[in-house]
């Protein structure tokens, strides 16, 4: 189903997404089949934006789905294991959805992605809101019982135990209230390589076509931190990724320190 074809479509996944979930997955992919996807680069060149200088000795890339940063590769001979982010949730304006969201891989290690976020969702002027996990290329999995309210402050933590198993945090800081799930790859072909972390607010998939993108105002991630077994690094030196659609920019990314990025919808 695409995100925006008709009201009937749009009252659909309205009530889906304010319903409580079906208790079996393929019951939650027959209903929703929300996924995220790798990385999918717009100028796959790696031209500078231009006007554009980079922050922080990063640089900046295009992408068609994801806006944010990207640590493309962990310190030398280590791998990625955790990823953290905290982020204040957005009040959206403008019918589409958009997802703000942690994760490990996805990038140059395109097999799998370990990811945990929350969909902000305006239908005819309503928005909702959707906590989830997801191993791609498994549709995302929605967290149930963890309600959601814009302005709340989120954290969310990625960990991967092994190649294929793991476990998502997610703590909604302004209520208290917190999750923990254990997750694992959905084949031995989606095993994480460790070598990606990232930060992202991404335009998503919903039935295999990209939802059309609201006008999510900015995402700010604080406590930005990737570790390996031995030591935690930051954003900085990482790579921003702006969205662009149709040769138009739709996002601006900054680095405002070690630990923080915004991501601004133009």
């Amino acid at each position: 189903m695409k995100f925006s074809t008709a009201a009937v479509a749009f009252a659909f996944l309205f009530a889906d997404l304010a319903a409580a979930r079906p208790s079996r997955l393929q019951e939650r992919i027959a209903s929703r089949a929300r996924s995220s996807r790798a990385l999918v680069r717009a100028d796959p060149s790696r031209v500078l934006q231009a006007g554009v200088v980079p922050t922080n000795n990063s640089h900046v890339e295009f992408s068609s789905n994801w806006s944010g940063v990207v640590l493309e590769s962990p310190p030398s001979g280590q791998t990625f294991t955790t990823v953290t982010g905290t982020f204040v949730v957005p009040t959206p304006s403008g019918n589409g959805a958009a997802s703000a969201w942690v994760g490990i891989d996805g990038d140059t290690a395109q097999n799998s992605i370990l990811q945990s976020g929350v969909d902000f969702t305006v239908t005819n002027g309503r928005v909702s809101y959707q906590a989830w996990f997801e191993w791609f290329p498994n549709f995302a999995i929605d967290f149930n019982n963890f309600p959601i309210s814009a302005g709340q402050t989120i954290t969310v933590s990625v960990h991967s135990t092994s190649k294929t198993t793991g476990t998502v945090v997610m703590t909604n800081v302004s209520t208290g209230k917190s999750i923990t799930q254990s997750v694992s790859a959905p084949s031995s072909s989606a095993a994480l390589a460790g070598q990606n972390a990232e930060w992202i607010v991404e335009d998503f998939e919903e039935g295999g076509s990209l939802v059309t993108l609201t006008n999510f105002g900015t995402v700010t991630f604080t406590g930005a931190s990737a570790s390996t077994s031995s030591q935690s690094v930051g954003v900085t030196g990482g790579t921003i990724i702006d969205m662009q659609q149709n040769s138009k920019t739709l996002t601006s990314v900054s680095i405002g320190s070690s630990s923080s990025l915004s991501v601004t919808h133009l």
